[in-house]
């Protein structure tokens, strides 16, 4: 068997402890300040999303139908040592990362939103996603029931906006 040189992993964070971690954060993370813990308080944080209202069954079948790519969602029941929903049962998913090269970890965070508000309107208060998402055009899409794909096609303008801003910054192109 050939080993690899490759370079170790250093937690960025106490809650960021492997690279599936860091590479799902920027999608799963935009749900941390909503009705859902991000797995803080387990060993696996931003690998699980879940709540105490939440039908673990339900909600991996739902997210599942997405078809997102470089992604899979497992049922899964966990119990948060800390932060949201400490100490008690969560009925959630666990995240799992099949492709990172191919995954729009923003796509992930947008979706569970969509599909929490859809499934749990009353729990799960969608008002709260855009303190971190920051973005009122994409939570009144959501609002309205678009599909991704035309929350993403939203931001095309925009984002190529950004990316001939951003141009003179690159220093790896």
């Amino acid at each position: 068997m050939v080993r690899r040189n490759r370079p170790s992993w250093t937690n960025l964070s106490p809650n960021m402890r492997s690279l599936t971690e860091a590479i799902l954060y920027p999608g799963v993370g935009l749900l941390e300040t909503t009705a859902l813990s991000v797995g803080r308080g387990t060993g696996t944080p931003f690998e699980v999303v879940g709540a105490p209202y939440i039908h673990d069954i339900k909600l991996a079948a739902e997210l599942n139908k997405a078809n997102l790519r470089g992604v899979r969602f497992m049922p899964v029941r966990f119990t948060p040592t800390d932060s949201t929903f400490k100490g008690q049962a969560c009925g959630g998913v666990s995240i799992l990362l099949t492709d990172r090269e191919h995954c729009e970890v923003v796509d992930i965070g947008i979706t569970i939103a969509k599909v929490a508000h859809r499934l749990y309107p009353q729990q799960f208060d969608l008002d709260k996603f855009d303190r971190l998402l920051g973005h009122k055009a994409t939570l009144a899409a959501i609002k309205e029931g678009k599909s991704l794909a035309e929350i993403r096609k939203s931001w095309s303008a925009g984002l190529e906006e950004f990316k001939k801003r951003r141009e003179q910054y690159l220093l790896y192109k």
